[in-house]
């Protein structure tokens, strides 16, 4: 069962199509959360006025980065396990767009923070910290990858570091219930449910699931690149050999 759903050739035939509409609908989305965000839903004094704004970018952007550390570690965990090629080039895929949307997510929060807290960044702040160290997994993965002299080496390596990085990813979402933070309390993701108001909520929701659907549509596009690039070396490899 597995190993269908790991089939290149049926990852390439799937995301031929998926991922255009991905790209579509996710732009869409993410437009329409924008507007919302910047046009439409009201000011909030206790969040900074205005600058409130920046939360239909930065949240989703917090999302994500989790996500996609939790994403690029599970496919890690099932090519470590199952030696499946197509897992090791899905997180090998994940690793730059996590550090892109971590990034986003440090300078959206650092604008964000400024006018509310009063400061850029506290360097004693767990849920900042935290966030910083995630980011510097994304960076070190991709290192590690690529100061492995083999492909196999490479998959190995990063697999291990990012399996054992996949702890950061509750220290995260817990760490302004555990430690000190500026940080404000999960007000989506509690166990009584969303404390946020409808009129936040939604544009929100919306926005977070246009990040998503780009986030998927990229990475499917970077794993075809890489596809076909091993496809190619190993037909030059073919064709040297036979020479």
């Amino acid at each position: 069962m597995l190993s269908a759903f790991a089939n290149p050739h049926r990852f390439l035939a799937l995301s031929k199509w998926l991922a255009p509409v991905f790209y579509l609908l996710g732009a869409g989305l993410i437009a329409w959360g924008l507007w919302q965000g910047l046009y439409v839903v009201p000011k909030d004094e206790v969040q900074g006025g205005d600058i409130m704004r920046v939360m239909f970018v930065h949240v989703p952007a917090a999302w994500l980065a989790m996500a996609s550390y939790t994403a690029m570690a599970s496919a890690s965990f099932v090519w470590f396990i199952w030696r499946h090629e197509l897992a090791d080039i899905a997180a090998k895929a994940i690793a730059p767009l996590g550090a892109v949307w971590t990034a986003l997510c440090l300078a959206t929060g650092s604008i964000w923070g400024k006018p509310t807290w009063g400061t850029w960044w506290q360097w004693d702040d767990a849920r900042m910290m935290s966030v910083l160290f995630l980011f510097f997994l994304f960076l070190g993965y991709m290192a590690l990858r690529a100061a492995m002299d083999s492909r196999q080496k490479a998959a190995r390596a990063g697999a291990i570091l990012a399996m054992v990085g996949a702890i950061n990813v509750p220290l995260i979402k817990f760490s302004v219930d555990l430690f000190t933070s500026l940080h404000q309390d999960s007000s989506v993701l509690t166990a009584e449910g969303p404390k946020m108001a409808a009129v936040y909520l939604w544009p929100l929701l919306m926005s977070g699931l246009g990040h998503s659907l780009l986030f998927g549509a990229m990475v499917m596009t970077l794993m075809r690149a890489e596809i076909w690039t091993r496809r190619a070396a190993r037909q030059r490899a073919r064709l040297l050999a036979g020479a």
